[in-house]
């Protein structure tokens, strides 16, 4: 889990690095009553606002952030900023990608000889027939045993339609409840097959072993279904990846939790969103999307390749250090007495181009010519006072000068102390 790494922006600080600092939370972001729950949850979010930039997923878990702010400290944001004694905060969703193209090359790769022989050994157990796949840690959020108690619904009605392919790496073997809840799924398994299989057929083929990305993506092809249902999940990228892997000429159907992050992103004409705390549903989807006509498999599939393709991982991290960089100190203060000295944030004065086209205008207008010289300077102070309005809630920030120089140092190392007091 990264909680713990919830407060290093604030150990940065405090350390006197002032460079930008930002913060991207993959997992889900909880409701004001679920926090509550959470030992120092009201100490876990102050120390995320000492970061400059906060990155969520979802608009779901960015708006339950910002409920948690106003439930516990009263605290507003305006515009996708939180301004608190120490500065401002921003937050914005940063919904992550994969690489489209580096998934192509995937299929493409050769296996090593034993992973082969273990991909067409799986492979053979649905040679001639139709099967889902389903990849995912052994955790209880990721909803395994309702997706088993899903296929037990499906084959009761359906017999012998479909199968499962259930890949789930074991995850915090060493704690009682994964245990658990790990002899649960296998119990129930173990009850779909004997209930719903043959001598010659079983319903539900399980493996805890691990994949390479290149076995999963030849495996994610091969599979009808895509069977993508956690109770809660931040991102879920094997979605996008099951998607990514499809032959477009003969593509799958994605079954997706309205509840996992990827389902911001996927609409219902894309994926069929269903809520996973309902097995019926699950059973439902995954009957339609087997017997889902060609056409509408191939609409389905072209608009969510578009929009993976649209914006992928590199994408994201383009569009996050460029946010960042946004807090990044850029405009010397030395301009702008009045508002401090130090540096302060073009991120945070929008009519900062404004003042300094005026600027320049005024510098370059002739100073033989009065009139036009003092109209000039009229626009360089109604600019200024434009610009210095929206930025009187930042006076407590604690600046950033830039290098002393031989001749001002004395005089700006007085200006930090008396900031920092």
């Amino acid at each position: 889990m990264i909680i713990h790494l919830l407060p290093l922006g604030g150990d940065l600080h405090n350390l006197g690095i002032e460079r930008p600092t930002g913060f991207f939370l993959h997992t889900p972001w909880p409701t004001p009553d679920m926090i509550e729950r959470v030992p120092n949850h009201r100490e876990l979010m102050k120390s995320m606002l000492e970061y400059d930039l906060l990155g969520f997923q979802t608009n779901r878990d960015l708006d339950n952030f910002l409920a948690c702010l106003r439930t516990y400290f009263g605290l507003e944001s305006k515009d996708g900023v939180v301004t608190t004694e120490r500065g401002q905060t921003r937050v914005q969703k940063f919904p992550i990608g994969i690489d489209p193209r580096q998934f192509a090359e995937y299929l493409a790769a050769e296996l090593s000889p034993a992973e082969q022989e273990k991909i067409s050994s799986l492979l053979q157990n649905f040679e001639g027939a139709k099967f889902a796949i389903g990849v995912d840690r052994l955790d209880y959020t990721k909803g395994i045993d309702k997706r088993v108690e899903a296929f037990d619904q499906l084959l009761a009605g359906e017999p012998g339609s479909i199968s499962l392919l259930q890949i789930a790496p074991s995850s915090r073997a060493d704690v009682d409840e994964y245990r658990k809840y790990k002899e649960d799924v296998e119990n129930a398994i173990n009850h779909v097959n004997a209930e719903h299989g043959t001598e010659e057929w079983r319903p539900i083929h399980y493996t805890n072993d691990p994949f390479s990305q290149a076995a999963l993506a030849r495996l994610y092809r091969a599979a009808h279904v895509g069977v993508v249902t956690p109770l809660r999940d931040g991102m879920n990228l094997v979605a996008k990846e099951y998607v990514a892997a499809q032959d477009p000429k003969d593509p799958g159907v994605l079954v997706l939790s309205k509840f996992a992050g990827a389902a911001e992103d996927f609409n219902e004409d894309e994926a069929l969103l269903v809520d996973p705390n309902h097995p019926e549903e699950i059973a439902d989807a995954i009957s339609k999307a087997a017997n889902m006509p060609l056409e509408e498999r191939v609409r389905r599939w072209r608009s969510m390749m578009d929009k993976i393709e649209s914006y992928t991982i590199h994408d994201w991290s383009a569009d996050y250090l460029r946010e960042l960089d946004k807090s990044r100190i850029t405009v010397p203060a030395d301009q702008f007495h009045h508002l401090g000295l130090g540096w302060t944030n073009e991120a945070q004065m929008p009519l900062y181009q404004n003042y300094a086209a005026a600027l320049t205008a005024y510098n370059e207008t002739d100073p033989a010519d009065a009139a036009l010289k003092e109209a000039a300077y009229a626009d360089v102070m109604s600019a200024f006072v434009a610009l210095a309005a929206p930025l009187k809630h930042t006076q407590d920030r604690l600046w950033d000068l830039p290098a002393p120089t031989a001749s001002r140092d004395g005089h700006r190392g007085q200006e930090v102390g008396a900031r920092e007091d």
